[in-house]
């Protein structure tokens, strides 16, 4: 989305940056993975087929993505001036994304989350809980560009059904089950707000080319 090419989420336990080509590499190579692949719903590509995958999301409207850098003992909230060289210093360990699904108007506008901590080392430390509301706090903020923030009513995730660790996540973060799909094997879940404290924010950046 164009809306972040220049768009870096600083927090100290996570950034988020854009989707950019010095990240398709390790992207392909995540996607080797067929477990990845499979909680992805991802189909396998190459290494070109990955970069035009990249090319594409840069402009597309309906995509929001950012790369998840681990923030830890980085002192980047410092600094400033944020480069692609700076930030290039610190481990890539996934990427969280939004995929808007018909027009704001529309009764059925619906958009849906998704995070993959793809580094086995930086799982189970909360930093999928992190980058997770560090995207929606940005996403549905009202200072946003166009065309966020998105309203907290049409946030959706589907996840499979036997993804607990997932299905918490998300409820942790206000979402609630509104529907199982057998056939599937996943379940619906929709921000209602229960038992949700407010989103953790960070610093907003500009990345200096």
């Amino acid at each position: 989305m164009r809306a972040n090419a220049k768009t870096v989420i600083v927090h100290p336990d996570a950034i988020l940056v854009p989707y950019r080509t010095e990240h398709v590499a390790k992207y392909h190579e995540w996607m080797t993975s067929a477990e990845l692949r499979e909680l992805t719903a991802s189909e396998p590509l190459t290494l070109e087929e990955e970069y035009e995958m990249q090319r594409k999301w840069q402009t597309d409207e309906d995509k929001l993505t950012f790369i998840v850098l681990s923030g830890t003992s980085s002192d980047l909230q410092e600094r400033t001036k944020l480069t692609p060289e700076t930030l290039s210093a610190l481990p890539m360990i996934g990427d969280v994304n939004l995929f808007f699904k018909g027009s704001p108007g529309e009764e059925d506008f619906e958009v849906e989350a998704e995070i993959m901590i793809a580094e086995p080392a930086y799982r189970r430390r909360g930093l999928a809980y992190t980058a997770l509301q560090l995207m929606l706090s940005y996403a549905t903020d009202p200072l946003s560009p166009s065309p966020l923030p998105v309203p907290k009513d049409r946030l959706v995730a589907r996840i499979g059904d036997k993804n607990e660790p997932s299905i918490r996540l998300f409820e942790k973060l206000g979402f609630s089950v509104t529907k199982r799909v057998a056939v599937f094997e996943e379940v619906e879940l929709r921000y209602t707000g229960v038992n949700e404290a407010p989103w953790t924010t960070g610093v907003i950046r500009t990345l200096d080319d």
